[in-house]
């Protein structure tokens, strides 16, 4: 099953400072038929207004990903950590038995990001937070873990076996991946429009997969791509 999610019909709540689009429940956007994917919780799709963010606020027991599509993210946490991730990278945050924090856009332009939450494999683990670049040439025709449970090398560890891919794919190119049994995958891009096995989506759509193993991803413009291959 490949199933195309148009941009237009998710979830959405406009805050000014903050305009939020919502791939499954979240807040006060709740769909019964879009509670999650798998072991995937939540895909936020957020344009955050210069100098402005989250203020301090909580969260346990949840693995939870930023992918920073323009612009920069500040960020603040309990644990005492503190660091900017800037577009095209990642940084991680595993919440455990629970950790305080706050994500700014310090940055005198708007910053857009994905942020993914994977339920934990354990609950009630120690708290850990990280972040690293990702050039976007070292991704170039094919998958690359950006965030991965499973060992992957080079990429943000997180407390859940699944892994976060990324993929930049110039027009008319393409690139594999296969899906193993009892998984699922959830591909969005933040720039372009591509086809899966032959189904058309357009930047910023949810494309949610299940039940097929080999997939084909076909660029049909420059396209930047979000993957997440998480047990069902």
């Amino acid at each position: 099953m490949i199933e195309v999610r148009p941009f237009e019909t998710l979830g959405a709540a406009n805050h000014g400072w903050l305009d939020a689009h919502h791939h499954f429940s979240f807040a006060d956007y709740h769909d019964p038929a879009r509670m999650g994917w798998g072991a995937i919780r939540v895909w936020n799709d957020d344009r955050i207004a210069a100098q402005s963010g989250f203020p301090p606020h909580p969260h346990r027991d949840m693995e939870i990903i930023t992918y920073v599509r323009s612009g920069a993210i500040t960020h603040e946490d309990s644990m005492g950590n503190r660091g900017r991730t800037e577009a095209g990278d990642v940084q991680v945050m595993s919440a455990g038995t629970g950790v305080r924090h706050a994500e700014y856009n310090l940055e005198d332009e708007e910053t857009r990001i994905f942020q993914i939450w994977i339920l934990p494999e354990t609950l009630n683990a120690k708290p850990a937070w990280g972040a690293r670049p990702f050039p976007k040439g070292d991704r170039a025709g094919q998958f690359v873990p950006l965030a991965s449970g499973l060992g992957d090398e080079g990429a943000l560890p997180i407390q859940t076996p699944a892994k976060v891919l990324g993929a930049t794919l110039k027009a008319g190119t393409s690139t594999h991946y296969r899906l193993e049994e009892g998984r699922v995958g959830y591909l969005v891009a933040a720039e372009g429009r591509f086809k899966v096995n032959g189904v058309e989506a357009k930047a910023r759509d949810g494309v949610a997969i299940r039940d097929v193993a080999d997939l084909r991803i076909e660029a049909l413009e420059d396209s930047e791509l979000v993957f997440v291959d998480a047990q069902k």
